[in-house]
């Protein structure tokens, strides 16, 4: 091994590191003019009226669902194959999350089970745009309101992604994004919540700083010390030091998803031939974003190829662990394997390869060839495993 390639990372310029010190040798580094910057400028980017800067994709998530009012006993609808955040961000409200399934080839929640999971407690749907591929939001938007049901979309993976000509922060109620280094964009740790809703964004903004009327800037302009806490926040807020890296990150974005999906093409031409990889569907009407590029591990063992890519330099990766199978759910909701068998199914199988926008060709053609000898291998052992079981010279 020589070079070893992650499965993703962040991607930092002279650019950013000027946005950064220029911040730095300002007055505000927190809760400044850098925070309002940025918000704008991702508000402007996907289409949104209104976007809330936060310390997280996390955050991002909770403040969403403080926004639409989720409360104890209240269900929210979520997709099993996603990060667990998805569904913490529902337990964080006293609600409770209802697992969907997903559908086989994009492992995206299938609209076809949901209204199944409606009953009178139901209080939202959150799609999970996973790998950076948007769902189908049209579908969903007719479910949610033909139930009365807000609409939201955990577009953490597909910032910069499209659906059916509408770009993602205007296909849901309320949408949140992450900013974590190994996302399109970084801020080291970061998420917006965008909207048009000036409900819920007021709501939001009350929400990242403890639930205080007024921030600190906001004082200080109009020259006042009185704030009051309207409502129990958190302190979720992120500081102009962030933004600023955030929107000189944004410029770039339109380029990178570019070449995210040009190394999506190399490797999808490069997999089309062989029965032992399979990589997830895209839809002829979906912009894909490409935050992962997942495959599914088919006449092979996933874990054994996963080991031996790891063993070469190759970063791969598994996302995800069904959330309904951590021992959390297992415990406190009861749930158990069964619940969604396609996501479970899938969870055996699936692996990321690397994917970001400082791959050179030659990273990807390695990443390839790697992965067709780890196939090869993998696929050899199990047939000389199976032609011994099968004479009775059990290895």
């Amino acid at each position: 091994m020589t070079k070893f390639i992650p499965y993703g990372r962040q991607c930092i310029d002279e650019d950013d590191i000027k946005a950064v010190v220029e911040v730095l040798r300002s007055d505000w580094i927190t809760t400044g003019p850098a925070v309002d910057e940025f918000e704008e400028a991702v508000t402007e980017f996907v289409g949104a009226e209104y976007g809330v800067a936060v310390s997280s994709g996390t955050a991002a998530l909770h403040a969403a669902m403080y926004a639409v009012s989720i409360a104890p006993g209240d269900e929210v609808i979520v997709p099993a194959m996603t990060f667990a955040s998805t569904a913490t961000a529902i337990v964080f409200r006293g609600g409770l999350p209802v697992f969907c399934d997903v559908d086989a080839d994009k492992l995206l929640i299938d609209p076809n089970l949901i209204e199944s999971k409606i009953t009178p407690k139901t209080k939202a749907i959150v799609a999970v745009d996973y790998t950076g591929q948007a769902c189908q939001y049209d579908v969903l938007r007719e479910i949610a309101d033909k139930n009365n049901l807000v609409l939201v979309a955990d577009a953490c993976h597909s910032i910069g992604g499209m659906y059916k000509g509408q770009k993602v922060g205007t296909l849901a109620d309320v949408t949140a994004f992450s900013f974590h280094p190994v996302k399109h964009i970084t801020t080291g740790e970061g998420g917006m919540i965008v909207t048009d809703n000036p409900e819920y964004y007021e709501r939001m903004r009350m929400f990242r700083n403890h639930g205080v009327t007024l921030d600190q800037r906001q004082r200080a302009e109009k020259g006042q010390w009185f704030y009051e806490i309207e409502d129990i926040g958190y302190n979720y807020r992120i500081t102009d030091i962030q933004c600023a890296l955030g929107k000189s990150q944004l410029k770039k974005l339109p380029a990178w998803i570019k070449r995210r999906q040009e190394i999506a093409l190399h490797y999808g031409a490069s997999f089309r031939s062989l029965s032992a990889i399979k990589p997830l569907d895209v839809m002829p009407c979906s912009s894909h974003a490409y935050h992962l590029y997942v495959v599914k591990i088919l006449d092979a063992d996933r874990n054994e190829v996963f080991s031996f890519l790891r063993n070469a330099g190759i970063g791969v990766n598994v996302h995800y662990i069904p959330v309904h199978l951590h021992p959390f759910y297992r415990r406190c909701f009861g749930t158990k394997e069964g619940l969604c068998p396609v996501a479970e199914a899938a969870y055996k199988q699936i692996l990321s390869l690397p994917m970001f926008p400082a791959m050179i060709d030659e990273d990807v053609d390695t990443v390839i060839q790697t992965v067709k000898k780890a196939l090869v291998k993998n696929t050899q052992f199990l047939k000389l495993l199976f032609r011994r079981n099968t004479m009775g010279d059990n290895p």
